[in-house]
């Protein structure tokens, strides 16, 4: 610490030395991520996703756009419904999502169907390489929002394709789920 800083010089008794920066990032590393992600507006989604696939985990990952990509997105343009992820070296790419083109756009405009870079932790990077090449994992989109400091996010799941009879299983499962609800409700 820095002695001529006001305040710095406070040892005494009820006054706490200030914590290292190394500290701080430490208790930074330990905080849960929340559970669920900040979603503002939500512009495209993936529903399908999660009748054909079992979601294993969530990621949440930035994406690298142009100008007249994000205002398309603004403007609740684009989808996700064939789009997939994969990893590339130390890179993870979404492939075949469709952003059209800015109407307002001029010669600058991107290409609607573009491979775009998401922006992920190298350790999450890693797991999902680990979890793809290993495991037989697919990283599937499930929605494109924007989160409340107003950056484009995608919500990326690390999931097992279905076969048809867990899918029929899948079914099932959820019809039982309604009826013991309705149930409960009734009786309640």
């Amino acid at each position: 610490m820095l002695a001529w800083v006001k305040g710095a010089d406070r040892t005494g008794p009820g006054h706490a030395p200030l914590p290292s920066t190394r500290v701080l990032a430490y208790i930074a590393r330990m905080r849960p991520k929340p559970a669920t992600f900040d979603k503002k507006k939500i512009v495209a989604e993936n529903r399908r996703a999660r009748f054909d696939y079992a979601v294993e985990q969530t990621f949440e990952a930035g994406i690298a756009l142009t100008g007249t990509e994000v205002k398309s997105l603004r403007f609740g343009e684009g989808s996700i419904a064939e789009a997939y992820a994969e990893v590339k070296g130390e890179e993870v790419w979404l492939v075949n999502s469709n952003i059209p083109e800015f109407s307002h756009g001029n010669r600058f405009n991107h290409e609607p169907k573009r491979p775009r870079k998401l922006l992920l932790h190298e350790r999450e990077i890693n797991k999902m390489h680990g979890a793809v090449a290993r495991e037989g994992m697919t990283l599937v989109p499930l929605m494109v929002y924007f989160n409340s400091r107003g950056r484009a996010k995608v919500e990326l799941a690390l999931a097992k394709g279905r076969k048809a009879h867990d899918k029929r299983e899948h079914i099932k499962e959820r019809e039982w789920k309604k009826e013991a609800g309705r149930i409960l409700r009734e009786r309640g």
